[in-house]
């Protein structure tokens, strides 16, 4: 389907042509939606046409308008604004675009603007030293969205993670272990796999902090007191042996990372998240290390006296940056080099994207320039996706002392909340109790998904379990309300008969037909702009809009009545249209949909 808005563009690049001989190129030509206080659907911007010295905009406005609307197949009305000319298309226009929304089916919810390129997206990147938490699923829900969002933009998107599996974090985990006796596993524990490690993490931390004290007390500082205490000097003996294979070392942390990556799994499963490719740091990390000696043969890195080695950003504007310790041993942007080229060894890609907190600004900043100096090919081609932080209301939800919350937690939570808030609303009867657990899980993980997306990416935001799941709020649970009256209008129809979906109405088209028509029309280009911006929160609120406007609809017009059949045809393929668009808008977020609530 041709947007309305390019077809507008060439009709207004005709008048132009026919009134003052001007020629325009149509995609020159500024059109937008009308706003909702002036009569209209779109509005020709003629400010601009002051370029061409044609007169007052106004004028030029009118003169533009009245050309348009003598043609009479597209514009019906129009007013004149200033410098802004309001158009209304003809109800003629708005059920042809019905029809062919309809026609085209799935085509129209798809678009080409990334045919033939790859893009890879790097998300999660969990590490293996405790559970995922609330910070990863806001990453995890980004990652996804926007994989699926360039997907259905027309690109080969490929989700990748990445887990840093090594280093000296998991060794913390590792001695902690130790020191507790070597006796528990996670089924004696009856733990998950990560909150068994993660609970060992804590446990270092504790035990650092108490050695961290003595050292203070014998007058030591108390950055001096922690790098002197019994337990950080083992857990730097123990990141050596890991990467000189000791076997002791080796054998002990491939067990707790197997316990780790088969929760973590778990949760994803929870969370309906796949991906096409798991990286491991401890597979790829000696590759960055021979990166760095590369460099350094030639001269991009340079050695300190006591081995470590550095590159000299300062003429760029950052400073100097530690890419290998004097002990040998690989720090984080040693791995990151690594997985660069793996990406792009085993998918060609044409973009990369890293979905990152904002607190890694920095750290990306310093890898793609490490990767410019390399002169690595696909170093102009990455993208830091960088969001903000997501914070809770102090008590909404089970925090543990020390800990930030955890993501099973989360989604055990968010379920609960959305089984007694769906049972007030008592609307579930006749659902069986299995059908009941799945609506359950659907709401909850709608409720989760849909409020930490719905936010620009950039921004910090404070998520309310409560009121993420108000079927009456900007949440996922009232787009899939206004969804399941689509469903259920369905059913209905099947009861009384079908319908002719190319026939005319007999009554005239309606204000909520025509906003529902207008915004339909619009998902082609939100869902365009979604995949150019790497921005999910755009699919996500125009999803809401989208509901909004079929409550309006519902709501204001009766769809079945048998009194009117062509009428009656023409509302009910509007409203299946909008369920479509709503459904497919919902699978790009990675939320189900319902058919009864």
């Amino acid at each position: 389907m041709k947007s309305l808005i390019v077809r507008i563009q060439e009709a207004a690049a005709g008048a132009l042509q026919a009134c003052y001989q001007v020629e325009a190129a149509p995609e020159s030509l500024s059109v937008q939606e009308t706003k909702k206080e002036f009569p209209g659907d779109y509005t020709l911007v003629t400010f601009p046409l002051s370029r061409y010295k044609l007169g007052a905009p106004e004028q030029v406005g009118q003169r533009l308008g009245e050309y348009l609307a003598g043609q009479g197949d597209l514009v019906a009305e129009f007013n004149v604004v200033k410098g802004f000319l309001n158009l209304s298309l003809a109800e003629a226009v708005w059920r042809a675009a019905l029809a062919e929304m309809r026609a085209e089916g799935p085509a129209f919810l798809r678009n080409t603007l990334g045919a033939g390129q790859t893009v890879v997206v790097e998300y999660c990147s969990p590490n293996t030293n405790k559970p995922l938490h609330l910070g990863h699923v806001r990453n995890i829900v980004l990652g996804d969205s926007l994989t699926r969002i360039l997907d259905a933009n027309g690109f080969r998107a490929v989700p990748v993670c990445l887990f840093n599996d090594r280093g000296t974090n998991i060794s913390k985990s590792m001695y902690a272990w130790q020191q507790a006796g070597r006796q528990d596993t996670p089924e004696s524990a009856g733990k998950k796999g990560d909150k068994f490690v993660g609970d060992y993490y804590v446990q270092f931390k504790h035990l650092l902090e108490a050695e961290t004290e003595a050292g203070k007390a014998l007058g030591l500082s108390e950055e001096a007191a922690e790098q002197q205490a019994p337990s950080m000097q083992a857990i730097r003996e123990m990141t050596v042996r890991w990467e000189h294979n000791d076997p002791e070392i080796r054998a002990l942390w491939s067990r707790m990372n197997g316990w780790v990556y088969a929760a973590m799994q778990e949760t994803f499963r929870r969370l309906h998240i796949e991906f096409d490719r798991y990286y491991y740091e401890s597979d790829i990390y000696h590759l960055g290390k021979e990166t760095v000696a590369e460099g350094l043969a030639r001269g991009i890195f340079y050695a300190k006296p006591d081995g470590s080695v550095w590159i000299d950003l300062t003429g760029d504007g950052l400073d100097h940056k530690l890419v290998l310790r004097s002990d040998g041993t690989s720090v984080y942007i040693t791995q990151d080099l690594a997985v660069a080229d793996a990406k792009y060894e085993d998918y060609r890609m044409d973009r990369s994207i890293f979905v990152v907190g904002n607190e890694q600004e920095y750290h990306f900043k310093v890898l793609f320039l490490i990767l410019q100096k390399l002169g690595k090919p696909y170093a102009s081609h990455l993208f830091h996706l960088s969001y903000g932080m997501v914070e809770l209301p102090t008590g909404k939800m089970k925090t543990r002392e020390g800990t930030t919350v955890e993501a099973d937690d989360l989604l055990d939570d968010m379920i609960a909340t959305a089984r007694q808030y769906t049972s007030e609303l008592g609307k579930t009867e006749g659902m069986s109790a299995e059908e009941l657990e799945e609506l359950y899980h659907t709401l909850g993980l709608s409720a989760l998904k849909y409020f930490l997306v719905k936010v620009d990416p950039k921004k910090r935001m404070l998520f309310d379990p409560a009121e993420s799941v108000d079927i009456h709020g900007h949440t996922g649970p009232f787009v899939q309300y206004a969804y399941t009256r689509t469903a259920a209008l369905r059913r209905k129809q099947e009861e009384i008969g079908v319908f002719d979906p190319a026939a005319q109405p007999e009554d005239p088209m309606h204000d909520h037909e025509r906003s529902l028509l207008r915004l339909l029309a619009r998902y082609p280009d939100t869902l365009r702009e979604a995949g150019e911006l790497y921005n999910p929160a755009l699919v996500a609120n125009y999803a809401y809009e989208l509901a909004k406007e079929f409550n309006r609809f519902y709501h204001g017009d009766k769809i079945l009545q048998s009194a009117r059949p062509l009428t009656s045809a023409f509302r009910y393929a509007l409203a299946q249209q909008t369920g479509e668009v709503l459904r497919e808008a919902f699978r790009l977020l990675g939320i189900g949909m319902p058919e009864r609530m």
